[in-house]
């Protein structure tokens, strides 16, 4: 624990997706007080015509209860 999904459009580098983990690890452990080896982060991509559908309604409009951060855009706008 804690184990963390990080949701994108396709299209950054490699190494800018090993950094991200790098820079959100370092947070975590920080933050939350536990060791690296209790982090995990995934990283799954999407294609921005499908972000609407596959993400910004499942997980930001019907789970807006959990967020802590909520964004400041709606999809095609």
């Amino acid at each position: 624990m804690p184990h963390i999904i990080v949701k994108m459009y396709k299209g950054r580098s490699e190494d800018m997706k090993k950094d991200m983990v790098e820079k959100v690890t370092k947070a975590i452990t920080e933050s939350l007080s536990v060791n690296e080896s209790s982090v995990s982060i995934a990283i799954e991509e999407y294609e921005p015509e499908k972000w609407g559908k596959e993400v910004y309604e499942p997980d930001i409009v019907g789970k807006s209860e959990t967020l802590y951060r909520k964004p400041g855009y709606t999809p095609g706008k």
